[in-house]
């Protein structure tokens, strides 16, 4: 899970536009929505697209997104255990 873990700190700082953020700053169990970062509803809508498009994960609920954009953790454990043809 640390190779992903590596590759979502990447994406979401390409994708957030985190200029002021290298992968090594990134703490991966710190709150990601509404947390230092600050991400909001709108970055929230553009992790959901990115994580569908890919990894094919769909996140379909307000409810379960809260859990899965909890931290880099929750969000790289939600795409292992979902993702299709299963780890990996």
């Amino acid at each position: 899970m640390n190779e992903l873990i590596k590759e979502l700190k990447g994406k979401l700082i390409d994708l957030l536009n985190l200029a002021d953020v290298t992968p090594e700053q990134f703490d991966a169990s710190a709150q990601l929505v509404g947390g230092d970062l600050g991400i909001d509803s709108i970055d929230v809508l553009e992790m959901v697209v990115m994580v569908e498009k890919d990894y094919g994960v769909v996140i379909n609920s307000q409810e379960v997104g809260e859990k899965v954009f909890a931290s880099l953790v929750s969000l790289a454990a939600y795409i292992q255990a979902n993702r299709p043809g299963g780890a990996g």
